[in-house]
Formats: C-alpha cells, structure tokens, sequence
C-alpha cells in the first residue's frame, strides 16, 4: 500500500482525517484504489506502475497477487479459479478499509485482462465499491475461447479436459499447460502477443511468474462469463478501457458488452493491442482510470 500522505487539491481529491491506529495521531484519509493482475501473472507485471500514477494523484493504492500466485500462499498453485480472485478481491477492499490512511468509504477497483472481468462481477455485487475500472476486460470465456483456439483443435481440448477430471477425482497432480507457447503448441493464452509480453515482462520483472497454469484453470476460464454481470453494475460509475487492436480479449466482444451496460458508464480506446495498454498506451490508459476515479472518489 502507498500513501503519499498529502492531499492533492489540484485534481480535486480531498482527505477526512482518521486517527492512525499505530500512535494515535491523525493523518489524512485517502481515497483508494485496489486492484490485481490478469490470468496467471504477479503484482510486479506493471501493476506498481498503475498504482504510482494513481498515488501521484492523491490515491492511496492496493495491490495484491491472487491465491497461488507471486507472493500469496495458498493453494492449489497455478490453479485460476475465477471465483477465487472475485473473492480476494473482496477481501482485498475489506483489508483496504481496515487502514489508517484509506477512507473506507471512497474505494475504487481497477483490473485489467482477466481481472477486468473481475471488477465487473465485483462491481456488479459489492456496493462498498463507489468506481470501477476495467481495462482491456475478459467478457466472455466461451466466446473469447471460440475466438482463440481452432476450430479443429477444439475437440482435443474439450478431451484433455475431460481426461483431467477423474484423474484429479482420485488424487493424482493436475495436468499442466502452458500460458503462452513459442512453437503453437496448445496453451492457455495463444497470441504470439502473449508470448512476447510474458516471457519478456513476465520473467523479467518477475520472477516468480511460472509458465504454466493447471488445464482446469482453461476449462474454467470458458466457463467464466463476466458480461452477464455488467448491466448490474450501475449505479455504480464504471470505465471500459477497450484497446482497438486486442486479439486476446477481443476488443469487438467488450465493445458489445459496453453497450449492454447501463449508466454511469464511460469508454475509451486506445489504439493499440492488449498488452499495449501496459506500454505505449500506459499514459493513456491509466490516465483515464485516474481521471474516472478523480471524478467520482470524491467525498
């Protein structure tokens, strides 16, 4: 958690005090923004980097790795759960609120990729949360799995998955996938995008970051469907950050689902691919995510 312990008048961010629980002085009280990685990944792939601009603001920023995954225990690892990350979440805004330089009731989330779908589930069903942003957000898990696996290779999927139940019913270690593949060979993520952003941001700016990911995790991963959620968020305001070029959260599924959501709701897109928005579209994207909280984070 960061906090720069001052207010930020210039962007229209103000603090209430709260007595820091520590030594008993009064400090300032931030609105804050929590928010996690997407599938597979660690807090250290750019999500400091979000965090720092939304502390440049006046934000107080949360960050955590899901269960299994980075620097949280817990287990199964490599296994993705979309119901285990909605519910961290969860716990992450109650944790969030529980310190002395947040304001428990100015909390924002933010997720990107696979934790986009999140905030729009948690947004949808948690009304703590006041502002939702979801950048470059997973709508559907069936549709964007028929985007991404061949038609031909479909059938072989659905097998391994059904070889994987009963071996997992008596006990046995869960059968293994890549997240992304160099050579095409099934996986997880199958974009060569996806490639070239794990195995270079991936293991270089974390370390912990392990390619593979349990089979199941893909078998609940088409299974996942964010987007029948997203009509629900309102009344609370929400921002799709949408890249134009994404091929791996296609960009036309989340286009349709924006359209599906009710007001207050906001979209931007950036031009670039999926993992654009993390590099050449970062100031653009996150600065619309700061603004959307600016906005409405206020007291």
């Amino acid at each position: 958690m960061r906090d720069d312990g001052t207010a930020r008048t210039e962007d229209g961010i103000t603090s209430r005090e709260r007595p820091d629980q520590s030594d008993g002085k009064v400090r300032p009280a931030h609105p804050t923004v929590v928010g996690a990685h997407g599938f597979s990944a660690a807090e250290e792939t750019d999500l400091d980097r979000f965090a720092e601009r939304f502390a440049d603001a006046g934000f107080a920023a949360l960050v955590f790795d899901n269960r299994g995954f980075g620097a949280s225990d817990g287990g199964p690892g490599q296994k993705i759960d979309p119901r285990v990350p909605s519910r961290g979440g969860r716990e992450a805004i109650t944790f969030a609120q529980t310190l002395p330089q947040s304001d428990p009731e100015r909390i924002g989330v933010r997720g990107s990729s696979y934790s986009g779908g999140h905030v729009i589930v948690l947004g949808a069903t948690d009304r703590r949360i006041r502002c939702v942003a979801a950048q470059v957000p997973s709508i559907s898990g069936h549709r964007n799995a028929r985007r991404l696996i061949r038609a031909d290779q479909m059938a072989a999927v659905e097998a391994m998955f059904a070889a994987d139940r009963p071996a997992r019913f008596e006990g046995e270690p869960p059968a293994m996938i890549e997240v992304p593949s160099e050579d095409g060979s099934p996986c997880a993520l199958p974009t060569h995008d996806s490639f070239l952003w794990f195995t270079e941001t991936g293991r270089t700016r974390a370390p912990s970051w392990r390619n593979e990911v349990t089979s199941h995790s893909v078998e609940l991963f088409i299974a996942y469907e964010p987007e029948a959620r997203i009509r629900f968020v309102s009344p609370t305001p929400l921002l799709l950050v949408v890249a134009l070029g994404d091929h791996l959260a296609v960009a036309d599924e989340a286009l349709a689902a924006y359209e599906e959501a009710s007001r207050p709701e906001r979209l931007v897109c950036p031009p670039g691919g999926h993992f654009d928005a993390y590099t050449k579209d970062f100031e653009r994207a996150a600065g619309a995510a700061r603004d959307r909280f600016v906005e409405h984070l206020r007291p």
